[in-house]
């Protein structure tokens, strides 16, 4: 028998004792009136060896327990942080003292006690009474090593946020993003929405999408690469302006930054255009920033971030020949484009036209370069099928990436709203998919219809949330900040 599973057993053989004692090791409810971290705020100017009057109930892990004589301390875990916790044999009892020996790290207990403060200036509660209210059946990881194997972290999350508090923290600042984001969008008129996960036909992004089978209607549902088509139909509609926190998933590998099932904030604003999105993105994370961090500046892999507005701004063709050379408003064929990226060897494909191939030279030269917060814009045509074509040169889109730290934030664009230009690239897109290419669009002929009553003209923010986590928390990987990332069977 391994170490692990001896360990489990004599766990359960003291779970088996204290049911013999008449003791519930499940417990129904515990009163918790106070959080370790309130207590410890409240008290901190306590003098050493004062006591107080105060009476206080905490509930939480216990991660620490050094039995002595008749008297015992114990440090207890809870959602806000850690507190001491002394139990003396006189005060709880001889019963409840005895029980002390069943109880282990990993139990859950609820505690009551007067505070003060020790020898050793710890703010700590003198326990009056206690109960255990879940008794732990697995050992925690041993206290100085914690869990450190990575693909374990994610696959028991749960276990990952007990024993490395730092991960818990990068989910609380994530949710604090969240809350951020919506306060500035609502501030700006906004209207929180939801739309469907599960569409008829897949459409707002070029990926190969999930298949499923609804039973009932005997057809195919694909759920959502993006929430897209549907925020402008409510553009159509009526509203001016609306945003979406949004799951989104596309059937694509697993790296550092992607992940198949993935986190958006979408936004629509009619009558709004991609400078007024440039806009609003630099104030919007400013804005989160400031009120998550306290600071427009942010340290992200040794590097220090300034999110304070104005973001450098600069168009594909100008980074693409800044960094290379070469001036693809001057490439007048497809295999002039093709010899310019074996030269610079970036790998095409044979389906590739120019703009393709500058979008991808660009991906690969240019972007991993843009550490500060670059607006890059003016996208071409073949890689941009639901934006407008720019007024002075339709081989070009007016969209833009933002792109920090070499890792694309957000995409925006001002929206297509011409049915048959819109039909016309759809048509293109089919032809693609025809010929293998999984990624791309198809043809959504309710959206087609919906923009032939009139969208006004529109612009949207499209922002992957998993990223933005990243960046505020200082993870290299996606996996960090998501709670329950995909990950490859285990082989048994």
């Amino acid at each position: 028998m391994d170490e692990e599973n001896r360990l489990i057993q004599e766990r359960k053989r003291k779970l088996k004792e204290i049911r013999e004692l008449g003791i519930n090791p499940y417990a129904y409810r515990f009163d918790q009136k106070n959080k370790a971290q309130e207590i410890l705020e409240k008290f901190k100017g306590l003098k050493r060896e004062e006591k107080t009057r105060a009476k206080v109930k905490v509930a939480g892990r216990i991660i620490a327990l050094r039995r002595m004589g008749r008297a015992s301390f114990m440090h207890l875990q809870d959602g806000t942080g850690r507190i001491q916790l002394y139990v003396r044999e006189d005060e709880v009892g001889k019963g409840k003292y005895k029980l002390l020996k069943k109880l282990d790290i990993g139990d859950i207990i609820g505690a009551e006690g007067s505070v003060f403060k020790t020898k050793t200036g710890e703010v700590t509660v003198y326990v009056s009474e206690y109960e255990l209210l879940t008794k732990s059946l697995r050992p925690l990881p041993e206290k100085f090593h914690g869990l450190k194997d990575t693909e374990l972290r994610y696959r028991e999350r749960y276990v990952d946020l007990i024993v490395n508090p730092e991960v818990k923290k990068k989910f609380i600042i994530r949710t604090k993003i969240y809350d951020a984001m919506r306060e500035f969008l609502q501030k700006e008129g906004f209207l929180e929405v939801e739309t469907p996960t599960l569409q008829p036909i897949y459409g707002g992004a070029s990926a190969k999408p999930f298949i499923t089978k609804h039973n009932a209607l005997n057809m195919n549902l694909y759920l959502r690469i993006s929430n897209e088509l549907y925020l402008k139909r409510l553009i159509v509609g009526g509203f001016d302006k609306v945003f979406e926190f949004c799951k989104d998933f596309r059937n694509e590998g697993i790296d550092t930054k992607h992940n198949p099932e993935f986190s958006m904030m979408e936004t629509m604003s009619a009558y709004d255009n991609y400078i007024d999105s440039m806009d609003r993105t630099e104030r919007m994370l400013a804005y989160i920033a400031k009120k998550v961090l306290g600071t427009t500046k942010i340290k992200y892999q040794g590097k220090t971030i300034d999110l304070a507005p104005p973001f450098k701004r600069v168009r594909m063709v100008e980074a693409v020949k800044k960094e290379t050379g070469y001036d693809f408003l001057k490439v007048k064929s497809v295999e002039e484009a093709r010899k310019i990226a074996r030269e610079l060897r970036v790998e095409i494909t044979d389906d590739m036209g120019v703009g393709s191939i500058l979008a991808e030279i660009c991906s690969e030269k240019c972007e991993p370069k843009f550490v500060q917060p670059t607006i890059l814009y003016d996208y071409p045509v073949e890689v941009s099928s639901l934006a407008k074509p720019c007024k002075d040169n339709p081989k070009f889109t007016e969209r833009f990436e933002l792109i920090i730290c070499g890792m694309e934030i957000g995409n925006m664009y001002s929206e297509l709203n011409d049915p048959e230009v819109l039909r016309n690239n759809w048509k293109k897109q089919e032809e693609l998919l025809r010929k293998g290419d999984e990624e791309a669009e198809r043809t959504d002929e309710d959206f087609l219809k919906a923009l032939e009553y009139g969208m006004p003209p529109t612009s949207g923010i499209g922002i992957g949330m998993d990223r933005l986590t990243m960046l505020f928390t200082d993870s290299d990987s996606i996996r960090e900040v998501i709670f329950f990332p995909t990950l490859k069977p285990v082989n048994k």
